[in-house]
């Protein structure tokens, strides 16, 4: 009997992974993860991402063991180490979940067309998302470009129920290969070691995923749609980065809050599981979601961008120009003197985390205020993100800006202290990650909101 070879990538589970249940059913199984760092145009993971991958993988390996399935570590390019692993171990056929990037695309392509040449049977799977976003079209047969049509598109089809996890010892007996040493990826940080903050904050395994998603529905989701905007409470789902790693399928999470969808509250978060659709149905269409706006009037906008190569620079609004360095780092650190846009980034920096609405905020502040590019913040948020993923991240982010697809107007330009007074009434988000709040320690606002605000407007007025 041949070995299948089940290739996991942003999947790291074995319930509802429906790659390990084609390899388990052709009777034996070896799993690998490749860290791929070398092929042309994938991403390199940030350093939040990469101390998460860490983990999940450790569990991937436990749960694999438990299948008495062993999980090969490889790095390399993806399309030569796929090949090189199959004929060592004389594997006859390949699975493996879809993915959706352009680069990942190109590369699940190529190793297609090498394997139909070399007589290995391949099969990919719908697995990450509820939508194939090639057969989602509106009525022109054109991709969407605004979510509410695009959700209702996408909510009314009927989607599958999470299929369960292979029985133990089900695909056991797949020949061993040789495997990387986990540690010698280098994915945790050492000098220094700044993930304390995230050792504390979060269990990176499937079986924390479950018990959360459990946990949200059975205590919070009733309450959603009125605690998800309030930071100083415990309001939202925080399952953002086990769906990022695919710990937590949409299908496991669509069937759970089946029971409890005529609430508002499951309303309204079955919304933002149709968010993270929307962008990703976004980044198929348009691969360069990341560095080009998706409004090609925006290309005119001038942005600060610090430090930016000859022929990148914009000359700046009136805000960042000539001080864009300064205000990057004071954002990055929570410096800045908006007490919310401060508590959010510290969050950040503490647990890889931030809680949503400070997100836009936050954002809002650095692109409109600072007049620094969109693209150089959803950087730092690639950085320090735990659930720092491919399309949301970009997408959401041009969605503050106003350069993206069904974007917030450009004048929607959110003030720090009205929404820190309206979601924060008491103070308690901001006196967590701010204690130095009220004493000399904390520095005066680096600009003024309705200077800044007013330079915005001008600058847009401009491009339009």
């Amino acid at each position: 009997m041949k070995t299948a070879l089940v290739w996991f990538r942003d999947d790291l589970r074995v319930a509802d992974n429906p790659a390990l249940l084609a390899g388990v059913r052709d009777g034996s199984v070896a799993a690998v993860y490749i860290l791929d760092e070398e092929s042309a145009g994938i991403r390199p993971l940030g350093g939040a991402a990469r101390w998460w991958l860490h983990h999940a993988l450790i569990d991937l390996r436990h749960e694999l063991d438990q299948l008495g399935i062993p999980l090969v570590l490889r790095s390399g390019p993806a399309g030569v180490v796929v090949q090189d692993l199959v004929r060592e171990l004389d594997a006859g056929s390949l699975y493996w979940n879809r993915r959706y990037g352009g680069p990942e695309r190109g590369i699940d392509a190529g190793i297609k067309a090498w394997a139909a040449d070399a007589g290995v049977h391949v099969e990919s799977f719908q697995a990450s998302l509820l939508h194939e976003p090639w057969a989602v079209r509106t009525g022109q047969g054109n991709p969407y470009s605004v979510f509410t049509p695009f959700w209702r598109a996408v909510s009314a089809q009927d989607f599958r129920a999470p299929f369960d996890a292979p029985g133990q010892g089900d695909g056991a007996g797949g020949r061993a290969a040789a495997s990387d040493d986990l540690d010698s990826w280098r994915l945790l940080p050492s000098s220094p070691d700044w993930a304390g903050g995230l050792r504390e904050a979060w269990t990176p395994t499937a079986a924390a995923a479950q018990q959360l998603l459990e946990q949200f529905l059975a205590d919070d989701v009733a309450d959603y749609s009125q605690d998800r905007d309030r930071p100083d409470r415990q309001g939202t789902s925080r399952l953002s980065p086990y769906l990022r790693w695919g710990q937590l399928s949409p299908f496991q999470v669509w069937g759970t809050l089946s029971a409890a969808r005529g609430s508002d509250g499951a309303r309204v978060f079955a919304s933002q599981l149709g968010w993270r659709e929307f962008c990703w149905h976004q980044l198929y269409h348009r691969p360069q979601l990341a560095t080009e706006n998706l409004r090609p009037a925006f290309d005119r906008f001038p942005w600060t961008w610090p430090d930016a190569s000859p022929g990148k620079a914009a000359p700046g609004t009136a805000a960042g120009a000539g001080r864009g360095a300064e205000f990057l780092k004071t954002w990055h650190c929570g410096t800045t003197g908006m007490h919310l846009v401060d508590a959010g980034q510290r969050e950040l920096w503490h647990t890889g985390f931030m809680h949503n609405r400070v997100r836009m905020v936050s954002a809002s502040f650095l692109v409109k205020n600072l007049g620094i590019h969109w693209r150089l913040g959803e950087q730092w948020f690639w950085d320090t993100l735990v659930d720092a993923d491919a399309a949301s991240n970009p997408a959401n982010w041009q969605w503050v800006a106003g350069s993206g697809a069904d974007a917030a107007p450009f004048f929607r330009i959110f003030n720090p202290e009205t929404q820190a007074r309206k979601f924060d009434p008491d103070g308690a988000y901001v006196r967590r990650w701010v204690p130095e709040l009220g004493t000399p320690a904390y520095p005066q606002p680096i600009v003024d909101l309705a200077e800044t605000r007013a330079a915005a407007l001008a600058a847009y007025a401009g491009i339009r």
